[in-house]
């Protein structure tokens, strides 16, 4: 009966030990890492493609920033964030949200902008919003009401994560 028991642990010890992680083939994929200066962000497990000619549908049409970011109005949009958008966005990890560190990668100035201006028409009739929308189960994004002077101190605050 003994022998019974010893095959029996070996069989179970085997049969543990062969599961866990097999290595798979690396996939190429064409969403990049984006790698910030406090943490890389992993976009790989995007399924929205990266899009920097689109620029949204709302009062934005072109935007520039100046050469240096404007540290207080970076300052105000920090205030913005922390007030208006952290129930959804973090700055280095997905939420309920996209991850705002290296926005400008993957999105145009005028997109992030009019999203945050306009997010009932953009959800509905931008195909990059849309695809956001399916990425992140269909919890759409709350029109926050924002003057189009809280959305450019975001924005800017944006450009230092």
């Amino acid at each position: 009966m003994n022998i019974f028991k010893s095959i029996g642990l070996v069989f179970v010890f085997l049969l543990i030990s062969s599961c866990g992680d097999s290595k798979k083939p690396e996939q190429k994929s064409i969403y990049k890492r984006v790698k910030t200066e406090k943490k890389e962000v992993d976009e790989a497990n995007s399924i929205t493609p990266i899009d920097l000619n689109n620029k949204g549908i709302g009062p934005i049409k072109n935007y520039s920033f100046s050469s240096e970011v404007n540290l207080e109005l970076a300052k105000e949009g920090k205030q913005v964030f922390n007030s208006k958008c952290t129930a959804c966005h973090n700055v280095n990890r997905r939420l309920i949200g996209p991850a705002m560190s290296g926005i400008y990668e993957r999105r145009s100035v005028e997109w992030v902008l009019n999203i945050m201006l306009n997010p009932d028409q953009m959800l509905k009739e931008d195909p990059t919003a849309i695809a956001l929308l399916k990425e992140y189960n269909n919890i759409l994004m709350l029109n926050q009401n924002l003057s189009e002077n809280e959305a450019k101190s975001l924005a800017e605050y944006f450009r230092t994560l």
